[in-house]
């Protein structure tokens, strides 16, 4: 809109008198028009000039704008991209709800009521509750140090939504068809230490291995560090191939705590999880890492606005050198 037509169209404001609800309804407007300023502000700004998501050169040049974003083109492959290419925000529309959504990220709040607040469909709300979880779960936390505390915890397998079932289908959740830990089971290992870093894996169905701890648990463990678990064989296995200083809880035996000896903390986290994750009535396992990864954020404070979590979910992932 050039400067003219602004300029009428504020002459036509002040010669009529606007009712109540007509001014309301404007209201709205500008404030719609200033939520989606903001949010391409953000978007820029925690962005910066990323390299090209397809070849990583960073090479590129402005290459005109749609939808609000600048939109750049590589030199070397010759591929157009924005801010939001390669990022779980992709191609997602109305972003000029998207930090009125987060705040609703920020409440816990469930997606039928998050979609209500906001205004949009259901289906909308449950896509951008993922879609923004996969966002902030990319920004890397610190490696464990000192003492850690793990342990696991379980969540019955569920296929909730979806319209092919592997098994016969449990009436509102049900029970498992066993007693104990079995593969129907998914497994969430949690570790963590005395500052209050915690990482947290879905592991699979069953109990957790030597092998599933090596893989998903090594790779976040700083050198020397004392790791403190419950008495089961699989971390007494993992610490000796890893060589790694273990000490380890008789839970069944009822000892507990042996002076800093304990997993009291990672077992408050899980407690706090399962308490929280009830609100949703139920996930399904395929979702279950983004709940774990959504809990996290919201234990550890961060990110703690709306503006932190865009800018965490839009900021440039690791990309390889590439061209220079």
């Amino acid at each position: 809109m050039g400067a003219t037509d602004f300029q009428a169209i504020l002459q036509a404001l002040s010669l009529r008198q606007l009712t109540f609800d007509e001014v309301a309804a404007l209201q709205a407007l500008l404030a719609t028009a200033m939520q989606a300023g903001q949010c391409f502000s953000l978007i820029e700004a925690a962005a910066g000039r990323p390299p090209c998501p397809r070849c990583t050169c960073r090479r590129c040049h402005r290459s005109s704008s749609a939808n609000g974003l600048q939109r750049y083109r590589c030199t070397a492959c010759g591929r157009t991209f924005n801010a939001l290419t390669g990022t779980p925000l992709a191609r997602l529309r109305l972003r000029d709800k998207w930090l009125a959504y987060l705040a609703c990220l920020l409440e816990s709040t469930t997606v039928r009521t998050a979609a209500e607040r906001v205004a949009v469909a259901p289906s909308t709300s449950f896509r951008w509750r993922h879609r923004f979880i996969a966002g902030v779960r990319r920004e890397r936390r610190p490696a464990l140090s000192g003492i850690v505390e793990v342990d696991e915890t379980y969540h019955l397998e569920s296929q909730k939504g979806s319209r092919h079932l592997t098994r016969r289908a449990r009436r509102r959740g049900g029970q498992a068809s066993r007693r104990g830990l079995s593969k129907e089971f998914d497994c969430i290992l949690v570790a963590r230490d005395r500052n209050r870093v915690t990482h947290d894996f879905v592991t699979g169905r069953g109990p957790v291995s030597a092998a599933r701890l090596k893989a998903h648990l090594l790779p976040v463990l700083a050198p020397d560090i004392l790791l403190i678990s419950d008495a089961a064989i699989a971390y007494q296995v993992f610490a000796q191939e890893a060589g790694i200083t273990h000490e380890a809880v008789n839970v069944r035996a009822g000892i507990r705590v042996r002076g800093a000896i304990h997993i009291q903390n990672v077992n408050a986290w899980h407690s706090r999880f399962k308490r929280w994750l009830g609100r949703f009535h139920g996930v399904a396992s395929r979702y279950l890492a983004n709940y774990t990864g959504w809990r996290q954020a919201l234990d550890a404070g961060s990110p703690a606005t709306p503006s932190d979590w865009l800018r965490i979910g839009v900021a440039p992932a690791r990309y390889g050198t590439g061209c220079q």
